[in-house]
């Protein structure tokens, strides 16, 4: 009967170390109300854009320069946020909802460097 009760309290505790998943803290975000490409949005960029838009000139994501056009000019904000404007982006998947909230921010206020 110990055996059992036993058996029954690891396969409990096992079962919350199995249910966590690895993708929440990626929704955890540091407050920010003035973010900077460098600082902030580079990363982004580069952890999820530039694998692709990387070299072509029309579609370069690698530098702020690229980066404000397109997000100032072009659909990079309609499609990163997954609203009716073509395919989301990044093509792996809609980016947590945080990197979206950010990269927005940015935009917002001014594209500061």
């Amino acid at each position: 009967m110990k055996a059992i009760k036993v058996t029954l309290i690891i396969a409990i505790i096992s079962s919350f170390g199995i249910s966590c998943d690895s993708s929440t803290y990626a929704d955890i975000s540091v407050e920010t109300t003035n973010p900077t490409y460098t600082a902030n949005i580079k990363p982004i960029m580069d952890a999820n854009c530039v694998s692709c838009h990387n070299g072509e000139i029309e579609s370069s994501l690698t530098n702020y320069d690229d980066v404000r056009y397109k997000a100032e000019h072009g659909d990079m904000l309609c499609r990163i946020s997954g609203t009716s404007c073509g395919a989301i982006m990044p093509t792996t998947g809609k980016m947590v909802q945080s990197k979206i909230d950010l990269i927005q921010l940015w935009a917002t206020n001014g594209y500061p460097n």
